[in-house]
C-alpha cells in the first residue's frame, strides 16, 4: 500500500511539474552586430538553446517515470543527460542576459570595486579570463563566478555544458560561450578574436545584478 501510495505521489508531481521553456530574448537576433552576427544568434538561441531545452523536459520525464518506480540504476544511467542538458539550458539563459546591444565599457558600482579588490584592475581580469576562456581545450565555457563562502571574484572554465555552480559551487557571473557554434560562422577557427570583440556586448548592469544577489 504505502509503495503504491509513493508510486502515485510521484506520477502526480510528475503531471504537476512544470516543462522548461526557451527564454525569450530582450534584444532582437541582429542587435550585437557586428560583434556577434544576427546568423549566429537565431541558429543558437532558436536552435541550439531550444534543443537544449526540449532534450531536458524528455530526460526529466524519464528521470520522474524511474523515481516513481524505485529504478536507481535508471536514475544513475540519465545523470550525463541531465547534466549536459541541465547544465546547456542554465548557462544559455544565463548568457542571453549577460550580453546588450548597450552593453560594453567598464562595470561600476560594487562590481568594480570587487574586481580591483581581486584582480588589481579591470584590464587585468579581462585578460585573464579572456585567456582562460580562449585556452578551454574543445567545447565549453569562461566564467565569472563568485565564491559565497570567500567572498571573493573567481575566474573559472568549464568543459563542455558543465554548470558552474553545481560543478564548482561558484555563482555565475559572467560567462562565455566557446563552443564553436556560439562564433564559428563569423570567427571561423579564430576563438581569440570573438572573445575579445565580446567584451563590447557585455551587460554589465546584469553581472552587478548577480553580484548583488550573490550577496543576499
Amino acid at each position: 500500500v504505502c509503495a503504491a501510495g509513493l508510486s502515485y505521489s510521484l506520477s502526480q508531481v510528475s503531471a504537476a511539474r512544470q516543462k522548461h521553456t526557451l527564454p525569450d530574448l530582450m534584444y532582437d537576433y541582429g542587435a550585437l552586430q557586428p560583434h556577434i552576427c544576427a546568423e549566429i544568434m537565431q541558429l543558437h538561441h532558436s536552435k541550439h538553446h531550444a534543443t537544449y531545452v526540449n532534450n531536458l523536459n524528455v530526460t526529466e520525464e524519464k528521470y520522474h517515470e524511474a523515481l516513481a518506480k524505485g529504478d536507481v540504476t535508471a536514475q544513475v544511467a540519465l545523470q550525463p543527460a541531465l547534466k549536459f542538458n541541465g547544465g546547456g539550458h542554465i548557462n544559455h539563459t544565463i548568457f542571453w542576459s549577460n550580453l546588450s546591444p548597450n552593453g560594453g565599457g567598464e562595470p561600476q558600482g560594487e562590481l568594480m570595486e570587487a574586481i580591483k579588490r581581486d584582480f588589481g584592475s579591470f584590464q587585468s581580469m579581462k585578460d585573464r579570463m579572456s585567456a582562460a576562456t580562449v585556452a578551454v581545450q574543445g567545447s565549453g565555457w569562461g566564467w565569472l563566478g563568485f565564491n559565497k563562502d570567500s567572498g571573493r571574484l573567481r575566474i573559472a572554465a568549464c568543459a563542455n555544458q558543465d554548470p558552474l555552480q553545481g560543478t564548482t559551487g561558484l555563482i555565475p557571473l559572467l560567462g562565455i560561450d566557446v563552443w564553436e557554434h556560439a562564433y564559428y560562422l563569423q570567427y571561423k577557427n579564430v576563438r581569440p578574436d570573438y572573445v575579445k570583440a565580446i567584451w563590447n556586448v557585455i551587460n554589465w548592469e546584469n553581472v552587478s545584478d548577480r553580484l548583488k544577489a550573490a550577496h543576499k
